[in-house]
């Protein structure tokens, strides 16, 4: 098993940012910075497609986890994303990906394809991240853990989770079915799924279809009107609620 390897630490608004590499990937673990050492339950979150590890939509819904949960975050950056060196076949898929939109052809092809290649080298990845983190003693083997992943960290998310028996309950959502649904029929753990009324890439019929594949007996469908980059930031906020609910704020037993 690969050993977590600290190798950069900052703290900033309240937040410690600790720098790591498990197996020679890159991450970053958020914490209080008031209460790193605490145990406290932690998050697993994946980001989307062309990001990293440190987008602005990663640091903030973790600044929004680690402030109002005093949970512990984490994040690595994908295959060919951020630090992490592209291989001559993400740079086909990359340029594919650009011809067809200039071309004005569909999208979800080659994202799909693509994303599920990323997907097959992921998981690996994120469970041996999760085997070191929980070697830490502020976070251990007992306490409960949670995953959010929306796009491309749906995509990674659910073949995950699915087989991944430690997360307790996942926050998903903008992905097509295709290779997933039958991936989401093994998830039976709480789900809140976001997906957008107005996706110009993804059909509502399509959004729906991922949705009703989980085989969770708790799961929410959050709709909003909108294109495919305009989710509402105040799902973040939604999302941290779920969380807060089924992982237990600091202190408290899990919901």
């Amino acid at each position: 098993m690969h050993s977590l390897q600290i190798t950069a630490e900052s703290s900033s608004n309240g937040m410690l940012e600790r720098d790591f590499t498990v197996g020679g990937v890159p991450g970053v673990l958020w914490s209080s910075a008031s209460s790193a050492a605490d145990r406290a339950p932690l998050v697993l979150m994946a980001h989307g497609g062309g990001n990293h590890k440190k987008h602005p939509a990663m640091s903030g819904r973790a600044q929004r986890l680690v402030a109002g949960c005093g949970f512990h975050v984490a994040v690595i950056d994908a295959p060919g994303h951020g630090d992490r060196p592209r291989t001559a076949h993400d740079e086909a898929e990359i340029a594919e990906l650009f011809r067809a939109r200039a071309a004005g052809e569909p999208e979800g092809p080659i994202v799909v394809r693509y994303n599920d290649h990323l997907a097959e080298l992921a998981v690996p990845e994120y469970r041996a991240m999760l085997d070191a983190l929980q070697e830490l003693p502020e976070i251990g083997t007992d306490g409960p853990v949670g995953f959010w992943g929306i796009n491309m960290g749906t995509a990674i998310g659910i073949p995950f989770v699915a087989i991944e028996p430690r997360i307790t309950a996942a926050v998903f959502g903008l992905h097509w079915p295709d290779v997933l649904a039958e991936k989401a029929k093994q998830i039976t753990i709480p789900i809140e799924f976001d997906m957008q009324w107005d996706d110009e890439h993804i059909p509502r019929e399509a959004g729906l279809a991922l949705f009703d594949a989980f085989a969770s007996t708790e799961k929410t469908l959050h709709v909003n009107s909108g294109k495919h980059k305009e989710l509402p930031r105040f799902e973040a906020d939604s999302a941290v609620r779920f969380f807060a609910r089924h992982l237990g704020r600091v202190g408290e037993s899990p919901a």
